[in-house]
Order: C-alpha cells, then structure tokens, then sequence
C-alpha cells in the first residue's frame, strides 16, 4: 500500500502539545516516579536513573542494564493516538543485542508499536506487538554507532508511519495493526545496556 506520509513529516502545520522529560527530577538509583518499566516475555530487567556525564541534559539519563527478552518502560500520564515520540539514546553494550527503541499506542506490555535502532545489526525496524508476539513490519540498514548518543523519532497519524534516526527518514508506511490512544516509552532488547536522554513526546491537537 502507498504511504500518505510527507518525506521529511507526517504533521506539517498542524498544531501540537509538546512535553519532554530529561529524568533529571527523578532519584538516582531507582526506576523514574511516574512510570511503569517490565518487560515482554521473561527475564529480568532493570530500568534505574542514573548520573551520566555524557548525557545530553544532564545530570541524569534513564538506563536499562538488565537482561529480558523486550525490556520496555512508559511514562503513565499521557495517552496518544496521533503524534510523535522521539528519545536520544546511546547503545553501552551487549553481546547479543545492542538496541535502543520507543514504543507508542502502548495498551499493556503485550500489545504495542515499537520502532528501534540497533548497533549490532546496523539497522533500524519497525515492529507490531500483538498478544505478547513481536512481528517484522519493515527495517532498513543504517548507521548505528556503539557508545554514540543517537536520535530516534517516530511520527504516527492513523495508518501512517514514519521512523527517523538522526533527523534522516528510513522507513515510512501505512500499517493498521494497534490503533487508538496508547501510552508511549523506550524500549530495549535481550542484554542490551542502554541509556535514555529527552524522551519527547507529541499530541496532535484537532
């Protein structure tokens, strides 16, 4: 099917509700307050603010240094059908995986969207979670450098998908698998250690 999105943005002039959150309010050493970290499948994660002189805002970063099949942490207080998520990450290590990702129209950790970048593959993807099973939308090669801060943003409007890394456009679809409002968060893969930074996220306001 033909993708309705614009190359370089889904939203064009249209009006939006902006927030981000650096995890500079949040204590050091514990899972941020507000929101809700597990993961898909088993395993055990480990979702911790933590001190990092490389982020981009500092102090803080958010850091997955556990290991589980899909770790995932969302933010509780928002709901987004149409909009945008968008985090800075930078993939530390992991012999099987080194991923850094954002989830949206998350109902629970079962069913949810999620785009990622990963260091190892050298890739981006895109992927639907539907009754905890993980299914390939789309990927495309791209440049991910280990123990570099990267930039991932999905835009999202019905059907329509659109994934950047770094500002650059790698895959742009129409997909109808989860609709409706969903919450939106980071997420991460197998025994990738991750660090978040600015996780911003976008309402399309009618």
């Amino acid at each position: 099917m033909k993708s309705t999105i614009l190359a370089a943005s889904l939203f064009g002039a249209a009006s939006q509700a902006l927030a981000t959150d650096g995890f500079d309010a949040y204590t050091v050493g514990k899972a941020p307050a507000g929101w809700s970290c597990g993961a898909t499948g088993k395993g055990n994660p480990r979702w911790t603010v933590e001190a990092d002189a490389s982020a981009p805002s500092r102090p803080n970063v958010l850091k997955q240094s556990g290991s589980a099949d899909f770790p995932w942490c969302v933010k509780d207080n928002i709901a987004i059908a149409d909009g945008a998520v968008e985090v800075k990450f930078k993939p530390v290590s992991g012999k099987e995986d080194q991923a850094g990702g954002v989830v949206w129209r998350w109902k629970d950790g079962n069913n949810y969207y999620v785009a990622r970048a990963n260091a190892l593959e050298g890739n981006v993807s895109l992927y639907h979670t539907t009754n905890g099973s993980r299914k390939t939308i789309s990927y495309k090669d791209a440049p991910v450098a280990p123990g570099v801060w990267h930039i991932l943003r999905v835009e999202f409007k019905g059907m329509a998908i659109l994934v950047l890394l770094d500002g650059k456009a790698y895959i742009q679809l129409d997909d109808s698998h989860i609709a409706g409002a969903g919450k939106a968060g980071v997420w991460t893969k197998a025994d990738s250690v991750t660090l978040f930074d600015d996780f911003t996220y976008t309402t399309l306001v009618k």
